[in-house]
């Protein structure tokens, strides 16, 4: 089944333009064409259209077994993605854009302490979340690690483990639940040295908050408000970063 996430894809109307800002977010350069390597994943860059829009692409070890389990689960393939792997039905990902590709090796670049070496979570709002449990854990069979309401946050969230990653869900307690589609909101990005990746970032013009204590106990943050598409970005270090 599904091992881990190959790469989050990002489509948006100016990719040369985006290719540059993640260059200098991620303090890399792409591996080939607009694809970054990191150490649990890779970020894809592609056209699209005016709204920068992400979708995932996850990995199984055997591709053709995995697509016959989720057809029988009632996730089918709609077509095929550029890497030759399937994607599948946006009525049953219930808006999100995934595909599935087969599982294969990578070399990524030698980290930086100034600089992401890997991705945290994906953060995905859902107005049913209850539906996110069937679909992450049931359909697709990601390992559901946490399920906590906070009322001080207003908000439920679901933690999957997907390989090195989490695919984290959020649902607003306050909002009634619907058949709405889910999205992709952002992305947390991993850092060795917080101080070091604000510092590096904001000398070259981009806007970042001072680096502050995280919600996770151990963990420092900061975040990227503007100058690469699909922004606010978390940065974060400290605890089993």
């Amino acid at each position: 089944m599904i091992t881990g996430l190959d790469h989050v894809g990002l489509a948006v109307d100016d990719p040369e333009a985006a290719t540059r800002a993640y260059g200098l977010l991620l303090g890399a350069a792409p591996v080939s064409g607009r694809r970054f390597q990191l150490e649990n994943m890779a970020l894809e860059i592609a056209a699209g259209g005016a709204e920068p829009a992400f979708g995932l692409g996850f990995a199984s070890p055997d591709f053709a077994e995995t697509r016959r389990v989720l057809e029988r689960r009632g996730v089918p393939a709609e077509g095929r993605d550029r890497d030759h792997g399937a994607l599948l039905s946006l009525q049953a990902t219930h808006g999100v854009a995934i595909a599935l590709v087969e599982a294969r090796p990578f070399a990524p670049p030698p980290p930086r302490a100034d600089a992401p070496h890997a991705l945290d979570h994906v953060v995905i709002h859902t107005p049913n979340p209850e539906r996110a449990v069937a679909l992450y854990g049931g359909r697709l069979g990601l390992d559901l690690r946490l399920d906590r309401a906070n009322p001080q946050w207003g908000t439920r969230l679901l933690f999957f483990r997907c390989g090195g990653a989490v695919v984290e869900i959020s649902a607003d307690l306050k909002s009634p639940v619907s058949d709405g589609p889910d999205r992709i909101t952002g992305l947390a990005w991993r850092v060795a040295d917080p101080d070091a990746a604000q510092a590096r970032l904001a000398a070259a013009g981009l806007d970042v908050s001072p680096v502050r204590a995280g919600r996770k106990p151990g963990t420092r943050v900061f975040t990227v408000r503007a100058g690469v598409p699909c922004a606010p970005a978390l940065m974060l270090g400290g605890a089993d970063t």
